[in-house]
């Protein structure tokens, strides 16, 4: 199944609430929350607080993107302030095994990324215990970056291991998606779409079931 995951980044912070509840109720399945910490990333964005306020806005799944240094120590608050998916970097964790068996035992769905310079070597080994990969198609920290259109080959290496391996597991996009290049990373094999500025630049109930739409 395709899903739409609206980033906040690129939302109104001065009415978050509504415009979560604008995409939302224009048929976002997730919404993508991007935490950064200024030291994994060099931009820091928003923490817990924010995060359990907004979750009152919406029913959607919460999809919490951890830009962070050692995650780990953070598990537990990211899921009692509402996260669904909890995402982690592989580039960003001493012990990732660790990381996840943490974010599985907190009863929510756990993730791992890669950045556009990493291998795709590196997620290899915890395909299978994961729920979800996320490929970033733009270095992370930033909203508004162009689209890397060679990441497209670490999705379609991982939607291949899936298929030999009978897993019909989420693999997730983020960064520089828009309408134009959307037809390519969906006939990658992603199939979870973040998308920032593409949505909420105008007409964001408008865009997202445009999304919608080119994604059924």
């Amino acid at each position: 199944m395709n899903i739409l995951a609206p980033s906040i980044l690129s939302a109104d912070f001065n009415v978050l609430g509504e415009q979560i509840q604008t995409v939302a109720k224009a048929g976002a399945q997730y919404i993508h929350v991007d935490v950064m910490d200024g030291i994994f990333v060099p931009s820091i964005s928003y923490g817990m607080p924010v995060i359990k306020s907004v979750r009152k806005s919406t029913d959607a799944v919460f999809d919490v993107h951890l830009m962070i240094t050692e995650p780990v120590r953070y598990i537990r608050d990211f899921v009692d302030s509402g996260a669904d998916i909890i995402t982690v970097h592989v580039e960003a964790c001493k012990d990732i095994d660790e990381t996840i068996r943490d974010i599985k035992a907190c009863g929510v769905k756990a993730a791992v990324a890669i950045n556009p310079e990493t291998p795709v070597d590196k997620i290899m080994p915890y395909l299978d215990d994961i729920d979800m990969a996320l490929v970033m198609s733009v270095h992370p920290g930033f909203g508004g970056q162009k689209f890397i259109p060679d990441v497209l080959d670490k999705v379609r290496i991982i939607r291949s291991y899936y298929r030999d391996n009978n897993m019909d597991k989420d693999i997730e996009i983020d960064g520089g998606i828009n309408f134009d290049n959307l037809p390519e990373v969906l006939e990658a094999g992603a199939n979870v779409i973040v998308a920032g500025s593409s949505v909420y630049r105008g007409d964001a109930a408008a865009n997202t079931k445009k999304f919608l739409e080119l994604m059924r």
